[in-house]
């Protein structure tokens, strides 16, 4: 029965968000009877086509062009599926000013499939781009004049996978490498899928250069694959990975700790000494000394308040990807992006992340370098 509900959801998923946006750009515009058989063929085809190609792409057999085919339909379907929606916002607006069928329809039609292809075409540049530099500067109360100043350069959410991008990676780290950060993170879901098959994409970053530290930790998505494996090829890099431990950084006579915990969907991985443990990477931690903590996903937050966490790094949402996939996100996450304060000494700061998972596009969610300066208090 368990497995007749799942199959029985999985199919109303798929007529509404097909049959929404194939109700109004063909059904409802009174096209000629070969174009709404053609269309309908489209939609249905489509429909059919794509649990197929994602399953393919995504489950055992982990084929790269099923899964980029199935992934640019998933983000295509979703941009169409909102814009759909919203069309009919304009469909009453253009009945009260009495515009008649079958002309309200296929104006309807023509403006939600021109904002669906301008959103697509930009959506896909902004993620296919090397992120911009947001630079956010983090007043820390507890910070010493010697780390006064102190820059940490964030990517997170780089998510290597079907698509092959490894000149964009190169581009990535020579960007990061521009900023001559102190501190460079890596807050986790590094890549989708094995060592062996996107290597090739993750070894530039082995060319980051940090003055005091590099540091790694899990997202849920190495959790998926292997995530053993991706610490030990990111220590391999020469990156400090952060597996529920914690490195001293010193500068100017002053100290600040940094933390690192693997995602919670490591506990049920059956990894043996995975899944966050926050004790144990503060443990032996000089109560005096500011932390920074890594934790990639954002709700990880409420532990590292209680533990008196100064700053935390997270990643994991990508502003929600795809507007308006950011209303699901925050009903699981405490935030979407930015700095946010979380009781009397915690800080969290969400990056959008640098890379995108799936569908190649982002839709007012763009992607980002971060550039954190910490500040003594005034």
């Amino acid at each position: 029965m368990r497995r007749v509900r799942r199959a029985a959801a999985l199919v109303a998923a798929l007529l509404l968000l097909f049959g929404e946006p194939w109700s109004v750009f063909v059904l409802l515009p009174g096209w000629p009877v070969a174009g709404t058989v053609a269309g309908t063929v489209v939609f249905a085809g489509a429909m059919v086509a794509f649990p197929v190609l994602m399953f393919q792409g995504h489950g055992p057999r982990q084929s790269d062009a099923a899964a980029r085919a199935g992934d640019v339909m998933l983000g295509t379907v979703w941009v169409l599926f909102t814009w759909s929606v919203l069309g009919h916002v304009l469909r009453l607006a253009l009945l009260a000013a009495g515009v008649d069928d079958p002309a309200r329809p296929r104006i309807v039609a023509a403006a939600s499939l021109a904002v669906s292809v301008v959103l697509l075409v930009v959506g896909n540049r902004v993620a296919m781009r090397v992120p911009p530099v947001k630079e956010v500067d983090v007043v820390i109360p507890r910070l010493g004049a010697g780390v006064d100043g102190l820059r940490i350069a964030v990517i997170t959410d780089t998510h290597y996978g079907p698509l092959d991008r490894t000149k964009w990676s190169e581009k990535l780290v020579a960007a990061v490498n521009r900023l001559q950060a102190d501190v460079v993170c890596h807050a986790g879901d590094l890549a989708d899928g094995s060592v062996a098959k996107r290597r090739k994409q993750v070894d530039p970053l082995g060319g980051v250069q940090a003055g005091l530290g590099r540091f790694y930790i899990t997202g849920n998505h190495e959790y998926f694959g292997e995530a053993q494996a991706w610490l030990d090829h990111m220590a391999s890099l020469g990156w400090d990975t952060l597996h529920n431990r914690s490195t001293l950084v010193e500068r100017g006579g002053d100290r600040i700790l940094f933390a690192g915990i693997d995602d919670p969907t490591g506990a049920a991985s059956g990894l043996p000494g995975h899944g966050p443990d926050l004790p144990a990477a503060l443990a032996g931690a000089d109560p005096d000394v500011p932390v920074v903590l890594l934790a990639h996903q954002p709700k990880q937050v409420r532990q590292a308040r209680e533990a008196g966490v100064d700053l935390q790094i997270s990643g994991h949402t990508h502003g929600g990807q795809i507007w308006p996939f950011h209303l699901l996100v925050r009903l699981d996450q405490p935030t979407l992006s930015g700095l946010t304060p979380h009781g009397p000494r915690t800080q969290l700061y969400n990056s959008r992340g640098s890379g995108f998972w799936g569908p190649p596009f982002r839709v007012f969610a763009p992607n980002e370098i971060s550039l954190l300066t910490l500040r003594r208090a005034a």
